[in-house]
């Protein structure tokens, strides 16, 4: 073994050791140089500089709009340039910034920095806590996903769940269910799947982890730890969990769990009208609705209503619901059931005709089908054909 003194081990240490800061800076150029710094820390990490793009993660967007300026201010530049070791300053500005717009330092310290007092006029708007850094630092192992085109189906689905009300948006709270492979979140507003839960690994604190495979939906995936993803859905207030019918939170009919929280209950009646249209089609015509209250009270009046055809209705169908959006619920039988809407007009008790919205042309069985579909979640892959009258899948309409 080579015998150094402890004078030049120190000299062969000092290569590696990182540039002192000078000392005495001004706290603005202080937080100049820490705001570069974040900078470089991107450029490390994913080998180029920071990009605009709505596709582009938050942060991503706030150090190309940071580098940008960085690159207009002359006094900035000089400050920086001697720790400019990547180049960064060099480049072309990323986004149209008018070349004479000029910030001055201390409005950049305001953005790039961080300030104690809270009515500091140089208060960050954009600063990070500790826990938005770990977050961030926690999904920076992002890279592209090379079979995405596999998962998008399950993203373009997801999407469609959750705006018709059949896949719900839920916060995620301490010792909420586990984390399992097949859950959707939204985290930093992207939507992500789990892909893959793998084996559980020992830290070094003794804790069982477990490595996943996150597919994003912006074609990005990473193999972050379940534990660092739990940390980060706390880091984000708006971290939300994509409930679906598989997981067993939704429900319709049947036994409901103790802390399933009733949302009201599907409706399907038959009108006892003597229109002739509704008496000759009576077994066929039938009303769908959603409601909070009791079924009852909701068609106590119904001779004297036109939604109800101003005849008395009979309850041939109710379906429970838990924990979904009674409207978005409604709205998605309405669209579903569109093509065979009952098309007549009655007149009111006014005298006024009225053109019923929520009657169809639809058999009792292919409403029970309907509901069946929307509790496995296999719904999203069907439409209504008035012509067979039946559910078909969305592909084989045409054929049907």
């Amino acid at each position: 073994m080579i015998d150094l003194d402890l004078d030049e081990l120190a000299l062969e240490l000092a290569e590696f050791a990182a540039p002192e800061k000078q000392a005495g800076r001004p706290p603005r150029e202080a937080r100049v140089i820490a705001g570069f710094e974040e900078i470089q820390r991107f450029y490390e990490q994913h080998g180029r500089a920071p990009r605009h793009g709505e596709d582009r993660d938050i942060f991503e967007r706030l150090y190309a709009v940071r580098l940008d300026r960085l690159r207009l201010l002359p006094d900035c530049r000089a400050l920086l340039e001697p720790l400019d070791h990547q180049g960064l300053l060099a480049g072309a500005l990323t986004a149209d910034t008018p070349p004479d717009e000029y910030i001055d330092l201390d409005a950049l310290a305001a953005e790039l920095g961080s300030a104690t007092a809270p009515d500091d006029l140089t208060v960050l708007r954009h600063v990070r806590t500790s826990a938005d850094k770990r977050a961030a630092e926690a999904i920076a192992d992002r890279k592209p996903c090379s079979d995405f085109e596999a998962f998008k189906p399950l993203f373009e689905r997801v999407t469609t769940e959750v705006r018709t009300g059949l896949r719900q948006s839920q916060p995620i709270v301490a010792g909420s269910r586990a984390i399992e492979a097949g859950d959707f979140f939204v985290l930093d507003g992207i939507t992500l799947y789990v892909a893959g839960v793998g084996e559980p690994l020992k830290t070094t604190a003794g804790e069982v982890d477990r490595r996943l495979r996150l597919i994003f939906a912006n074609g990005t995936e990473s193999n972050l730890l379940l534990r660092s993803l739990q940390r980060a859905f706390y880091d984000d207030p708006a971290a939300r969990r994509l409930v679906s019918p598989e997981s067993g939170q939704l429900s319709f009919g049947g036994e409901f769990e103790a802390d399933d929280v009733e949302s009201g209950t599907i409706y399907v009646l038959r009108s006892l009208s003597d229109h002739p249209y509704v008496a000759q089609h009576r077994d066929l015509i039938h009303k769908l609705g959603v409601t909070g209250g009791r079924v009852e009270t909701r068609i106590a009046n119904a001779e004297n209503e036109a939604t109800y055809l101003l005849a008395k209705v009979e309850v041939v169908a109710t379906y429970r619901l838990a924990g979904i959006n009674r409207t978005r619920m409604e709205n998605l039988f309405h669209r579903l059931f569109a093509p065979a809407r009952l098309n007549i007009a009655i007149a009111d008790r006014f005298g006024r005709p009225v053109q019923p919205e929520e009657w169809f042309l639809v058999p009792l069985f292919v409403i029970d089908e309907a509901v069946a579909r929307i509790k496995d979640g296999s719904i999203t892959g069907y439409i209504y054909d008035p012509n067979a009258a039946k559910l078909v899948r969305a592909k084989d309409s045409s054929g049907a």
